[in-house]
């Protein structure tokens, strides 16, 4: 019998290569075998060797010429900073995502692999837990970051319709943990108490930038499709957070919670809306159906994760997002129950600093 021709590795390109999460996928498919070519692109050239750098910004249109020669991109130019302005942030990130998108499709490529979170099934009281891949987005849209993956995944859709042979995966993964992770979860736990809405207890999951790494692999290899969850097995309870994290619990109100931290956020004390201090107190557990069926499993658990994540942050003082500075965090220190959703003083503090 004729034995069929076996396909050769693909050239695959990594936007926002130089660092991150970028950085992180790069150095591996760098090293696999799996790959004929890597081609690395980003404004800036990274330290990752053995690959073929091409400086460009990626909101470029000629990124279609650069990219003729690539059959699987992964896009991680991403600014995904809470300190960034929250206009021209999505403005950066829609535009990469659509200029990416198109010149993929332009360019023939066959494959192009997003990242965007788990946060965009939105997190609330009554979700089920874990929530299905195919469970509905329910995000609320905003100005923080999820409203940007959300218009980030409207893109893809469309990007399907317009262009049917072009292959669009989305990884939407849980509270990422990890080096230089800066997120509106891991800020959660730079603060002296854990917030929790009474009523109703949140359930951790983490998923750490080595799985998300290997998910993004099979994703750029084919072996999962679509829509793909990413996170560790199961979930943590609250009991169990504050046991690993030495941190104590404060429950307060809905309304007090939200509407406290809608208020900071107008006088832009906080770098993040009301809305995303849901993804801290309300679950958004996902089952990561898709990989666990072609055989992936995570190399960290939620308890190992959070461990990383608390000697990570350590030093580190956050209230409601906001990063405090020394003098700030004696403050709170103070007054570490108040605190949580913005003492009076941290916003006397903030407001004789505009004085003129």
């Amino acid at each position: 019998m004729p034995t069929s021709k076996r396909q050769r590795p693909p050239v695959i390109a990594v936007t926002g290569a130089a660092t991150g999460v970028g950085r992180a996928f790069l150095a591996r498919v760098a090293s696999s075998a799996d790959f004929r070519r890597v081609v690395a692109i980003d404004d800036q050239r990274g330290d990752v060797a053995n690959v073929t750098w091409r400086v460009l910004d990626i909101r470029d249109p000629l990124l279609a010429n650069r990219i003729s020669d690539v059959d699987v991109l992964v896009h991680l130019g991403m600014d995904q900073s809470l300190d960034s302005d929250p206009v021209e942030r999505r403005r950066y990130n829609l535009r990469a995502a659509q200029t990416t998108l198109t010149a993929c499709a332009a360019a023939r490529v066959r494959r192009v692999v997003l990242v965007t979170s788990a946060m965009v099934y939105g997190a609330a009281p009554d979700n089920p837990v874990p929530l299905p891949e195919d469970a509905p987005v329910s995000a609320e849209t905003g100005t923080g970051l999820v409203g940007d993956f959300l218009e980030i995944e409207a893109l893809a859709r469309r990007s399907l319709r317009s262009h049917p042979g072009l292959e669009v995966t989305v990884l939407r993964p849980a509270a990422l943990v990890g080096p230089g992770v800066d997120t509106v979860v891991t800020r959660h736990f730079e603060a002296p108490r854990l917030l929790v809405v009474k009523g109703c207890l949140p359930r951790w999951q983490f998923c750490h930038v080595d799985d998300l790494v290997s998910a993004l692999e099979l994703a750029a290899l084919g072996k999962v499709s679509g829509v793909v969850a990413v996170g560790c097995d199961g979930w943590l309870e609250m009991d169990q957070v504050e046991e690993i994290s030495g941190l104590r619990r404060l429950e307060l109100p809905a309304g007090l919670t939200f509407g406290t931290a809608q208020r900071l956020h107008r006088l832009g004390i906080t770098p993040t809306p009301a809305v995303d201090l849901q993804y801290v107190v309300y679950p958004w557990v996902v089952d990561c159906a898709s990989l666990r069926a072609v055989g992936w499993k995570p190399s960290w658990t939620n308890e190992a994760a959070l461990r990383e994540l608390l000697a990570l942050s350590e030093g580190r003082h956050a209230v409601v997002g906001r990063r405090l500075s020394g003098k700030e965090a004696t403050i709170t220190a103070a007054g570490a129950t108040a605190a949580i959703i913005g003492t009076a003083a941290i916003v006397h503090v903030a407001r004789r600093k505009r004085r003129p």
